[in-house]
């Protein structure tokens, strides 16, 4: 399992598109190859923090869809935001509740 996350400070003013770009930005993910999951997030304990995070079967799938869908999006996102950092985590353990 790959995680990929981008952690953003977003003004108050522009909640509302960054929620919108996520959202498209999730739905070509979704289509593509090894997509598992997306998360929009707020940042407990910090203003204007959020992150979008994608679950991935691996690295390899991520890399593919970001060569071929990063930078047509980040054309197409309204959002003003600040990116505050890039975090690529690779699962060591994983325990999971059935049901």
């Amino acid at each position: 399992m790959f995680i990929h996350a981008v952690l953003f400070e977003v003004r108050p003013c522009e909640v509302k598109q960054y929620r919108k770009d996520s959202k498209m930005w999730a739905g070509y993910a979704k289509k593509a190859p090894g997509f598992v999951a997306y998360f929009t997030m707020k940042r407990l304990g910090f203003k204007h923090h959020y992150a979008s995070v994608y679950e991935w079967k691996t690295k390899a799938h991520h890399e593919r869809f970001m060569k071929k869908y990063h930078d047509w999006l980040e054309s197409l996102s309204k959002a003003r935001v600040k990116v505050l950092g890039y975090y690529n985590l690779r699962e060591i353990d994983n325990l999971r509740r059935r049901g």
